[in-house]
C-alpha cells in the first residue's frame, strides 16, 4: 500500500506570472472557521467583498462579484453572458490571452473579428478603428489590458473610447492589471471586466472578480437565448450575490477562499489604490536597474511596459529550462518561461502584490547573477 503522508510545501519566492506570494495575513484569514454559505454573517461578508471590489475596480456597478473559479472562468462568464450566436466580436490579439478570447467567442457561437499585432507590441488603435468601421454591426470590442504572456500594457482608456464611439460594448481582461496599474471601470466606460485573485491582489488562486455595467446587465437580462453555461449565468448568480436581504441558493461558495479575498482587498484598501500602483512602478524600476546592471535587456518598450510583469530577454548562451530549474532548486525562486512566440526567448518576472518588495527584488537579481555568470 502507498505510504501517503501530509504534504508540506517548501517556502518559495513566487516571481513568475502568477500565482504571486500570498501575505501571511491572507493565509491566516483563510484558516478561520468555515461558515455555511447562507449564514447571515457570511452574507454580510459577501456585501463587504462586493464593496471592496467596487473600490478596486473604481466602479459603482451593482453586478460586481467574484466568480467561484479562477480568471479563465471570469473570462468565460463575460463572454458566455454577453455573446449570443451570430454576434460579431472584435478581438485584439497581441499575445496568448487574446487568442483565448477568440476561442470563447467561437464556442458561444459568435464571429470573432481578429485585430492582430506582433507579440511584445501594443494593440494598434488604428487597426481597431479600421475593424470597427468595417464591421458596423459588431457588438463587442474585447481586449487584454495587461498581456501576461508578453508584459505589454494595452491602452485600455483609448480602446474603451473607441468602443463607445462605435456603439460597442467593451470587454476587458484585467487579470494581471487589477491592483498593479490603473484600472478605472467607470471612468473609462468599461462594460464587462474580469480579473484573478492570484496576481496583484496576492490572494490564493481560484477566484475571479468580475463587474458588469448597467448597459451590459440590460443586454444579459434581455438575451434571446439562454446563457450556455448554467454555472456562469449571471441571471442566476445575481440572486446569490445580490445586496442584503434573502439570498437564493445557487452554488456552495468557496467560503474560506472568500475570507482570503476579503483580507487581500482590505489590505489593498488600507494601502490605497494609487499607492499600490506607485509601489509596483517603483519595484519595477529597482528590478530594471538590477537586471540592466547584469547586462540583461527588457523585451518591451518602456512606454507600454508592465511594471508588475517584466519580460526580459534570456542572455545568449544561457539554457532557459536549466537556469529556471537551478533558480527553483538552489534559491527557491520561481520565474516564468516565455509562451508561444516568445518561448525560449524571454523570462517573465512577476512583481505582483505582496511579492513586490525590495527583499524579493534583491533576491531575484542576486540569484540571476549567479545563474547567468
Amino acid at each position: 500500500m502507498e505510504n501517503f503522508k501530509t504534504f508540506i510545501p517548501p517556502e518559495r519566492t513566487l516571481m513568475g506570472p502568477g500565482p504571486s506570494d500570498v501575505s501571511p495575513r491572507v493565509l491566516n484569514a483563510m484558516a478561520r472557521p468555515t461558515l455555511g454559505h447562507l449564514d447571515p454573517l457570511f452574507i454580510d461578508l459577501m456585501d463587504d467583498i462586493k464593496g471592496l471590489l467596487q473600490y478596486a475596480f473604481k466602479t459603482t456597478n451593482a453586478l460586481t462579484m467574484p466568480v467561484s473559479a479562477p480568471g479563465s472562468a471570469g473570462m468565460e462568464a463575460c463572454f458566455a453572458n454577453l455573446v449570443e450566436p451570430g454576434d460579431k466580436v472584435v478581438v485584439c490579439i497581441n499575445g496568448v490571452f487574446g487568442n483565448r478570447m477568440v476561442e470563447n467567442v467561437t464556442r458561444c457561437g459568435g464571429t470573432a473579428i481578429k485585430v492582430e499585432d506582433a507579440w511584445g507590441e501594443q494593440t494598434s488603435l488604428q487597426k481597431v478603428e479600421d475593424a470597427l468601421k468595417a464591421n458596423p454591426d459588431a457588438k463587442i470590442l474585447a481586449f487584454v489590458h495587461a498581456e501576461t504572456s508578453t508584459g505589454v500594457r494595452n491602452d485600455a482608456q483609448s480602446l474603451c473610447a473607441l468602443a463607445r464611439q462605435y456603439d460597442c460594448l467593451s470587454l476587458v481582461d484585467a487579470v494581471t492589471s487589477l491592483g498593479g496599474i490603473e484600472v478605472d471601470v467607470d471612468g473609462w466606460g468599461i462594460d464587462a471586466i474580469y480579473s484573478g485573485s492570484q496576481k496583484c491582489l496576492s490572494c490564493v488562486p481560484g477566484l475571479s472578480p468580475v463587474s458588469f455595467s448597467p448597459r451590459a446587465v440590460e443586454i444579459i437580462q434581455n438575451r434571446k437565448t439562454p446563457v450556455q453555461s448554467w454555472f456562469l449565468d449571471m441571471n442566476l448568480i445575481v440572486g446569490y450575490w445580490g445586496q442584503g436581504g434573502k439570498r437564493a441558493y445557487h452554488h456552495t461558495a468557496p467560503v474560506n477562499s472568500l475570507y482570503a479575498l476579503h483580507e487581500s482587498l482590505l489590505m489593498l484598501k488600507e494601502e490605497g489604490l494609487e499607492q499600490s500602483w506607485q509601489r509596483h512602478q517603483q519595484g519595477h524600476e529597482a528590478l530594471r536597474d538590477g537586471l540592466e546592471g547584469l547586462g540583461m535587456q527588457f523585451s518591451v518598450d518602456s512606454h507600454y511596459r508592465l511594471p508588475q510583469l517584466n519580460a526580459v530577454a534570456i542572455p545568449p548562451g544561457v539554457d532557459d529550462a536549466a537556469a529556471r530549474k537551478q533558480l527553483l532548486e538552489n534559491d527557491n525562486l520561481e520565474i516564468g518561461a516565455g509562451l508561444g512566440d516568445l518561448a525560449g526567448k524571454v523570462w517573465r518576472i512577476g512583481l505582483m502584490g505582496y511579492a513586490c518588495k525590495p527583499r524579493n527584488i534583491d533576491h531575484c537579481v542576486a540569484s540571476l547573477a549567479r545563474v547567468i555568470r
